[in-house]
């Protein structure tokens, strides 16, 4: 039984099926096999910032289709190549904050598939994996809509898939108006997620 995570092998290639075996509390991600552990604990500004978006998504989401989760909250990826069973799913992420439309992708261990809109805010220890990998696992996985946080600069980018693509729009400041090309209902002032 794996009960520390200095127990595993960080240049082996884990399943999803093994993730689920491993007993303690570090939090960690799978891409594509290799463990990716997650940041300490995210600062109070970003706790902050996270906690903005979610009182803004949620009022959006209430009583709306599509359904809102944060993390932690496990979402699978699949390779399209590869069969739905836990020992051939590779890729194990949390994003700060997605929204699922599809009902079927929902079960109790959390989301299987791409979200609709994925939500990822930026800290000092994970800006290269959400800038490189998680864009292009997000990409290849299919989800329709990326926004990055980026709390030093108070920016966001928006990515919208298209022909399996992502598409980045015009970099967003405090000022402007975030209008979601996805759900177009969703709009408001940036700064409102930083106060």
């Amino acid at each position: 039984m794996i009960t520390n995570i200095n127990q595993l092998d960080l240049d082996k290639i884990y399943s999803y099926a093994d993730y689920l075996t491993w007993k303690f509390q570090d939090r960690l991600e799978l891409i594509k096999g290799k463990i990716s552990k997650m940041s300490p604990a995210p600062s109070t500004f970003h706790q902050k910032i996270s906690s903005n978006l979610v009182g803004i998504l949620w009022n959006e989401f209430k009583n709306h289709p599509c359904k809102l989760f944060s993390a932690p909250f496990d979402v699978r990826l699949l390779d399209k190549k590869k069969s739905t069973l836990d020992k051939d799913v590779f890729t194990v992420v949390q994003p700060d904050l997605c929204v699922i439309c599809d009902e079927d992708k929902l079960d109790a261990r959390g989301a299987f598939g791409a979200p609709d809109l994925v939500i990822e805010i930026l800290s000092p220890g994970n800006s290269n994996k959400e800038m490189k990998y998680k864009f292009d696992l997000y990409q290849e996985a299919g989800v329709l809509e990326y926004w990055i946080v980026n709390p030093q600069d108070k920016t966001l980018f928006i990515y919208i898939l298209k022909e399996d693509q992502f598409i980045g729009l015009h970099p967003l400041i405090e000022e402007d108006v975030i209008a979601s090309p996805l759900f177009p209902e969703l709009n408001f002032v940036l700064e409102e997620i930083f106060q």
